[in-house]
């Protein structure tokens, strides 16, 4: 097997500073080439297009390329490589998951398109006569390099390939895999006898491509002449001190560039709290709600480059939250809730700056942020109020063996691509933050435990009332563990109050004292109990402990070890009677 084996000739050619005449002849140059290949390609007719596909997604992978993202350590670079990743995250998002059939030949530029601000791409790093300069869309030789070096390991057949004219210390150039691309003239291209699959993605550090497909003989391939113009390492724009050179610029962030952005979908006063702890004024800020009605609901957010992002999202909100009105539970609920989150992660990745190096993301947002590559080159930290979605189904699961009767149970699974997204992202996150002892206890190592928001204790007496009263603050479905309340209570002379309606069936309670809602509940209670499978808002459980009131709750609560609150197991029917009568003595009726 032979590929295409690189001959090195130097050329050294002493430098001088470029000129504006010497940036239009370039220019002019570049024009006429460009027109060339786009007749070239227009009359030869053999390129193609191909879509994105799943089609081969089962196939084994062939061949894998990763290098590193972040290649330079000097502050006045990070501007550049930040706009090098940008412009990464772009291309990679046009040719992940693209198939090319058998014989076809794929092209770097037909499938990437030219590269502009209007697609999203900036200012990046691009080596040019020498330098490396800021220029729109630069940065997408290392996609190239990478796509090559994928190329030859899985046995391809090199149609077209153009080496660099410097080599830069530490890439793929060194090893003679490189693969230099410029709009439409240098391009990349390759075909296989074979359909193969290709996935580019990155993650906070790397990028990295795979084929997938089934290797073929070898290709014999014409060797190619890397001629070295330059052999001494590049200038840089951002750290040239070539005063009168016309490309200089000024780096203005120097060790101060990047910022974080909070990618929040509702309110939590824990969230608010941490937040406003750690946001600086020049971080980016993204809400599904206009100002003042996250003012009212008492965030502490007030100044710095919030405004402007929080009122931009107000036509988002009113599209978004129109679906809010739905029935209280069901599957279409929730399927209209993740179409939600979907549609409000594309409105906030649209609007994430390049300079967002670390991102702060509500966990419902995450799996669709992930998917899209949004989160590519970048670290990130996750909100989060609910268990993962693998672990919801295998609690539900659980609860549904328990009780095959339920209505509920069993009336909801995600798309197991949307469990599978969320899970790959959790393991790449940062830190998991959450106030929920129970979601914490998934992620050691990785979780930051807040405390939860408590309400100020009130002034209350103990209550009268003829017979005990037992509050369930939950609505009657079966991940609330009422089946398990419903049993614990039998054959016992109490109240029940319950706060939320009932799902499961309406018969469900019949032979139990009991009355839907009350205003004065906390007033009312003798004890508060909730035996939830899965419980992410244990608000009610938190405010009738702090007044004084006793609490049965399992752990799938979350509320960790607090004064107040006795813990049960989810599911243990004897477990829940007698913890019930550890705290009020019932009678029998």
């Amino acid at each position: 097997m032979q590929h295409a084996m690189t001959r090195t000739a130097e050329i050294s050619i002493e430098r001088k500073l470029p000129t504006r005449k010497d940036a239009l002849v370039f220019r002019g140059k570049t024009a006429l080439l460009q027109m060339r290949r786009t007749a070239t390609d227009i009359f030869g007719g053999t390129l193609k297009r191909y879509e994105r596909s799943s089609s081969l997604v089962d196939l084994p992978i062939i061949s894998t390329s990763k290098t590193s993202l972040w290649t330079e350590a000097e502050p006045q670079e990070r501007f550049l490589v930040a706009g090098k990743i940008q412009n990464l995250r772009q291309a990679a998002r046009l040719l992940d998951g693209v198939e090319i059939p058998a014989g076809k030949t794929f092209s770097f530029w037909k499938h990437v398109g030219r590269t502009n601000r209007l697609k999203g791409f900036v200012a990046g790093r691009e080596l040019r006569e020498g330098c490396i300069i800021p220029s729109v869309g630069g940065g997408l030789c290392q996609l190239s390099n990478a796509l090559y070096d994928a190329a030859i390991q899985a046995d391809f057949e090199i149609v077209e390939r153009h080496a660099h004219t410097q080599v830069i210390a530490g890439s793929l150039a060194e090893k003679g895999k490189d693969a230099t691309v410029f709009w439409n003239y240098v391009d990349l291209r390759f075909r296989s006898d074979a359909a193969f699959r290709i996935e580019a993605r990155l993650d906070g550090s790397d990028l990295t491509v795979r084929f997938r497909g089934t290797k073929k003989a070898a290709k014999k391939l014409h060797p190619i002449k890397r001629s070295l113009i330059h052999n001494d390492g590049p200038k840089s724009c951002a750290t040239c001190e070539e005063a009168g050179c016309h490309r200089v610029v000024k780096s203005t962030s120097g060790t101060s560039f990047g910022r974080t952005a909070f990618l929040v979908d509702e309110f939590s006063p824990e969230f608010d709290s941490y937040i406003s702890a750690n946001a600086t004024p020049n971080d980016q800020l993204m809400l599904p709600l206009d100002g003042r009605r996250f003012r009212k609901a008492n965030y502490a957010w007030t100044t710095g480059g919030f405004g402007s992002i929080r009122q931009s999202f107000l036509t988002t909100a009113k599209r978004s939250y129109s679906s809010r009105k739905l029935a209280a539970q069901g599957a279409t609920r929730q399927q209209n809730l993740l179409r939600m989150y979907e549609e409000l992660a594309k409105s906030y990745a649209r609007r994430l700056t390049f300079d967002a190096l670390h991102v702060v993301v509500q966990q419902n947002l995450l799996p669709y942020l992930w998917r899209n590559g949004d989160l590519g080159g970048r670290t990130f930290d996750v909100l989060m109020t609910a268990l993962p979605m693998s672990e919801i189904q295998t609690r539900l699961d659980r609860a549904a063996a328990l009780h095959p009767e339920s209505s509920t149970l069993g009336d909801f699974r995600a798309d197991p691509r949307l469990v599978a997204l969320e899970a790959e992202a959790l393991r790449h996150a940062d830190k998991i933050i959450t106030p929920h002892t129970a979601i914490a206890e998934l992620f050691p190592g990785q979780a930051e435990l807040l405390e939860w928001n408590r309400s100020k204790s009130t002034s209350r007496e103990r209550a009268s009332n003829p017979k005990p009263c037992v509050v369930f603050p939950a609505s009657t479905v079966g991940r609330k563990g009422c089946y398990e309340l419903r049993e614990a209570l039998r054959g016992l002379d109490a109240k029940l109050i319950l706060l939320g309606p009932v799902i499961e069936k309406p018969d469900f309670w019949d032979g139990f004292d009991f009355e839907r809602g009350a205003d004065n509940w906390i007033q009312t209670a003798d004890i508060v109990v909730l035996p939830a499978f899965v419980e992410h808002r244990p608000g009610r459980l938190l405010a009738a402990a702090a007044a004084g009131v006793p609490v049965v709750a399992s752990h799938a609560c979350g509320v960790g070890e607090m004064a107040g609150i006795r813990h049960v197991h989810a599911g243990d029917v004897a477990g829940l009677r007698a913890a019930i009568l550890a705290e009020v003595p019932l009678s029998l009726k």
